[in-house]
């Protein structure tokens, strides 16, 4: 039963990580998301059956079908993303699930929309190397009024109203501190402004404990990924510009689902 539930979320999740490309590639450009998606080389409009996620790429081998023009792996990558995260999402509240539907309901959208932003600001931090203002504002601003409603160390109080402590109100400030010291000390080279933006809306969303054990891990990973880079790859040097935020992201996604309290001092 739980697999067969798990699967029906990653399905869903695969649906909606294929509308999180079209607004990734759409965002900031006169189109609007509504409308046919086309191929962005030949704007030949694409069928129903090239739009199923996951399979019709891969039963297009990774071209379009009217110029075979590459299509970029960004497509794929998003909606399994995103699949993976809306399933261990319904594992993380299976409990929740099965004793209050409105609860659960509550939480389940409440986190997946959370998560949703995240994989957009990923995804565009890695494809443009900014991240926007208005998807992390949107994202804060959440995270900030998820503080009345949802608690970091709590995930089944997400049905009522309850007013959170003053660590609840400092830690996105706390956590995005750090951020603007490196950007302000190395006038950006170290770390961009988007990235302490960020973190201010992460704080409030995992809470600190959580969100510090998230960018230890963002940290660790990003520095493994950019030594193999300047390893393998002749386009990377020490000065190349790596786009820090697809590693916060893992952080706080691998932060929230596991429960990492790597510094319990901070619970």
């Amino acid at each position: 039963m739980i697999l067969i539930l798990a699967t029906i979320f990653f399905i869903f999740g695969l649906i909606i990580g294929s509308f999180l490309n079209v607004a990734i590639y759409r965002y900031h450009t006169s189109k609007s998301f509504g409308g046919r998606s086309a191929c962005m080389s030949c704007r030949n409009q694409l069928r129903f059956y090239e739009l199923v996620p996951v399979f019709s790429f891969l039963f297009l081998r990774g071209r379009c079908r009217n110029c075979k023009s590459k299509i970029s792996f960004q497509y794929i990558l998003v909606e399994l993303a995103t699949g993976l995260i809306f399933s261990a999402l319904f594992l993380k509240f299976q409990d929740l699930f099965f004793i209050s539907n409105l609860a659960f309901i509550t939480a389940y959208a409440y986190y997946a929309v959370m998560f949703s932003l995240l994989v957009m600001i990923a995804t565009y931090d890695l494809k443009h190397k900014i991240i926007p203002d208005a998807l992390s504002l949107l994202f804060g601003t959440l995270a900030f009024a998820g503080l009345f409603f949802f608690s970091g160390n709590n995930i089944y109080s997400g049905y009522y109203f309850h007013m959170p402590g003053l660590w609840d109100f400092l830690s996105g400030i706390l956590i995005a501190l750090p951020f603007a010291f490196f950007w302000l000390v190395s006038k950006g080279a170290w770390m961009g402004l988007g990235d302490a933006k960020l973190a201010v809306g992460l704080g409030w969303f995992l809470g600190l404990s959580m969100a510090i054990s998230g960018i230890v891990v963002a940290f660790w990973v990003g520095a493994i990924v950019g030594i193999f880079l300047l390893l393998l790859s002749k386009k990377y040097g020490m000065k190349s510009e790596i786009p820090f935020a697809p590693f916060l992201v893992l952080g706080a996604v691998l932060a929230f689902i596991f429960e990492l309290h790597l510094f319990p001092f901070f619970s």
